[in-house]
C-alpha cells in the first residue's frame, strides 16, 4: 500500500450524483488557494472524450477537471477509458490508446495480465497501471483529487474494483460520498452505501456531501445529526442546487440536455430573429458537447431531435459524432430522418456533420473495423468516401475556416477520401485542405470542438443565417472560453462557501481519521 496524504476519493451513492462537478469544484478551490492539484479517474465509461496535448484520449470530464485545476490534461488522469459500442461491448482505451474491444463479460473474465503475467481478470491486471499513474501524479502535484465511478457499494463488482474502494484501499485514500438529494432518499443512500461496505472499506469513508439541495439548509439539520449518530460520520457540505453546472459530464443525452451552457440564460438575440438548431439524437452519440458553444450564443436555440418533423423548422441540422456510424446511419433511415436531411440539402438549407455525422454525409462507408458491416451507402450529400482503419486518429489540429482561425481535436477510425474537386472546410490558411468539405449548404468536418473558436463560430452562424433566410446576428462578444472559466469558478465557489473546507484539507493532508466506527452489517 502506498502512503497516505495528498489524495482524496470523491465517491457517490449513484451514477450522476455529482462526483464529476464536486471533483472539479474541489480542484478549482484548491488551485485558487495556490495548491498544485490534479484530477484522477482510474476508470471511466464514456463516449464523451478529449485529446490531450500528447495525443492521448481521455474522458472529457477529466479534461474539464484539469482545466478547473489549471493544469494541462494528461493520460495519467484517466488511465482506463471504456467507450461503449453497444449494449454489451466497449472499446478499452489504456493510457490514451485503444487496447482492444471487449464484452462486459470479457472485461471481467479470466485472461492475461499486463506484461504476460497471469491475472484473475483484465480489471485486476490494470490495477498496477492505475496505481502507477496515481503515484506519478502524486509525485508531480501537492494533491490528487480522485473521482469514483457509479457507487462504491456495487457489491457484485467490489472484488475486481479499481476505481472506488479498490483504489482507495490500494492507495490509502480517504473518501467522501456525494449524494443527490434532488432525487430523494439521500439519507438512506448514505447509510446504505456505508453499511454495504466491508470493515476495511468503511474505515476510509470519512464523510458525506449533500448535492443539489433546494430550500433552507437548516431544515436538514435534524437528519444530518441523526446520520452522524448512525454512522459516526459528518456531512461535510450541503451544496445548493445551481443551474447551469452540468459541464462535460460523462455521458448520456439526458445529461446533455441540462448541459452547462445550454441551461444558462444566453440573453436575447442581437438581430430580429432567433436561430433554431436541431441535433439528431443518434445512437451512441459521442461528444455532444460540440454544440454547447452554439447554445452559448444569444438567440441560438439548441434542441435534440429524433423525428423528421422536428427538423422542419430548424435553421441548422447537426449530425453529431457517434461510436457507431453505420448503426446511426441505419437509425436515421429507419426514423425517416435521412430523407428529411436529404430534402433539406436539396432545398439549400444548412446541415453540419461532425466526425461520425460527417462520415454519414458521404457517398460510401467501408467498415470492417467498427461495425464490420462492409460497404454501406452513405447519404450522398458530400463528395467523400470513408474507409475505417484499424488505427485510431487522435490529433489536436488547427487551421482556418471561413477566413477565421479554428482549432479542434480528432477522435476517429474513419479515414475520409475527399474528391479533389470538393471545396475544403478547414484549410491551412493558404487555401490547402486540412479537413472536411462543403457542398452547397452541407458542411462536414472530423474536428470536434471547432465551434468553440469564437470568430469561426460567428462566421459560420452568419453563413447559416444567410442560407436559412433568418435575420439573425451573432453577438460580437461571446467568448466561450471565458464562459467555461466562469462556470468552473462557480464550482469552486460552491465548495468554498458551502463545504467544510477545513475538514476537506485535513482529509487530503492526513487521510481518514483512525477511529471511524463500523456500520453493520458490512459486506460479506
Amino acid at each position: 500500500m502506498t502512503g497516505t496524504g495528498g489524495g482524496l476519493l470523491v465517491a457517490g451513492t449513484t451514477s450522476d450524483a455529482g462526483k464529476s462537478v464536486v471533483t472539479a469544484g474541489i480542484c478549482r478551490w484548491l488551485a485558487r488557494k495556490g495548491v498544485s492539484v490534479a484530477p484522477f479517474k482510474a476508470q471511466n465509461m464514456s463516449l464523451n472524450s478529449f485529446v490531450t496535448p500528447e495525443g492521448a484520449e481521455i474522458g472529457r470530464a477529466q479534461a474539464m477537471q484539469a482545466q478547473a485545476a489549471r493544469v494541462e490534461p494528461s493520460a495519467l488522469m484517466n488511465p482506463v477509458l471504456l467507450k461503449p459500442g453497444g449494449d454489451r461491448s466497449s472499446q478499452v482505451v489504456v493510457l490514451g490508446k485503444p487496447a482492444g474491444e471487449l464484452s462486459a463479460r470479457g472485461y471481467f473474465a479470466a485472461g492475461p495480465g499486463t506484461g504476460g503475467t497471469p491475472a484473475a481478470n483484465r480489471r485486476e491486471a490494470l490495477l498496477p497501471v492505475v496505481l502507477d499513474c496515481y503515484e506519478r501524479l502524486r509525485a508531480r502535484y501537492d494533491a490528487v483529487i480522485c473521482e469514483g465511478a457509479g457507487s462504491p457499494a456495487e457489491i457484485n463488482l467490489r472484488r475486481h474494483d479499481i476505481v472506488n474502494m479498490g483504489l482507495a484501499r490500494a492507495a490509502g485514500l480517504p473518501a467522501v460520498v456525494v449524494g443527490d438529494i434532488d432525487r430523494g432518499g439521500v439519507f438512506a443512500s448514505f447509510f446504505g452505501t456505508t453499511a454495504l461496505l466491508s470493515r476495511a472499506d468503511q474505515a476510509l469513508v470519512a464523510g458525506y456531501v449533500v448535492n443539489k439541495f433546494r430550500g433552507d439548509a437548516s431544515l436538514l439539520e435534524p437528519g444530518l445529526d441523526m446520520l452522524r449518530g448512525l454512522t459516526g460520520r459528518q456531512v461535510l457540505g450541503v451544496l445548493p442546487y445551481a443551474h447551469g453546472l452540468g459541464i462535460d459530464e460523462e455521458d448520456g443525452l439526458r445529461l446533455s440536455l441540462r448541459g452547462a451552457v445550454r441551461e444558462a440564460a444566453a440573453g436575447p438575440p442581437r438581430g430580429e430573429e432567433v436561430l433554431r438548431v436541431a441535433v439528431a439524437a443518434v445512437p451512441l452519440m459521442s461528444n455532444f458537447t460540440d454544440v454547447d458553444a452554439l447554445a452559448a450564443e444569444p438567440g441560438v436555440l439548441v434542441r435534440f431531435a429524433d423525428r423528421p418533423e422536428e427538423l422542419a423548422d430548424a435553421d441548422l441540422v447537426v449530425l453529431p459524432g457517434t461510436r457507431g456510424t453505420v448503426r446511426a446511419l441505419a437509425w436515421l433511415r429507419e426514423r425517416g430522418l435521412a430523407e428529411a436531411v436529404a430534402r433539406r440539402a436539396a432545398e439549400g438549407r444548412p446541415v453540419l456533420g461532425i466526425c461520425g455525422g460527417y462520415q454519414m454525409l458521404g457517398e460510401r462507408i467501408e467498415d470492417e473495423v467498427e461495425s464490420r458491416a462492409g460497404t454501406v451507402d452513405g447519404l450522398g450529400l458530400l463528395p467523400l468516401r470513408v474507409r475505417f482503419a484499424a488505427e485510431k486518429t487522435l490529433a489536436r489540429p488547427a487551421g482556418e475556416a471561413l477566413g477565421e482561425p479554428v482549432a479542434g481535436y480528432e477522435i476517429h477510425h474513419g479515414v475520409a477520401g475527399v474528391a479533389d474537386s470538393a471545396e475544403p472546410f478547414m484549410t491551412d490558411g493558404r487555401g490547402r485542405a486540412l479537413d472536411g468539405c462543403r457542398a452547397g449548404s452541407v458542411w462536414g468536418t472530423h474536428w470536434h470542438g471547432s465551434l468553440e473558436s469564437d470568430a469561426f463560430r460567428r462566421a459560420f452562424l452568419r453563413r447559416v443565417a444567410r442560407d436559412a433566410g433568418r435575420r439573425f446576428v451573432p453577438a460580437p462578444d461571446t467568448a466561450f472560453g471565458e464562459l467555461r472559466e466562469e462556470q468552473l469558478d462557480r464550482l469552486g465557489d460552491l465548495i468554498e462557501e458551502h463545504a467544510d473546507t477545513g475538514a476537506l484539507l485535513r482529509l487530503i493532508e492526513e487521510g481518514a481519521p483512525p477511529d471511524l466506527p463500523f456500520v453493520p452489517p458490512g459486506a460479506p
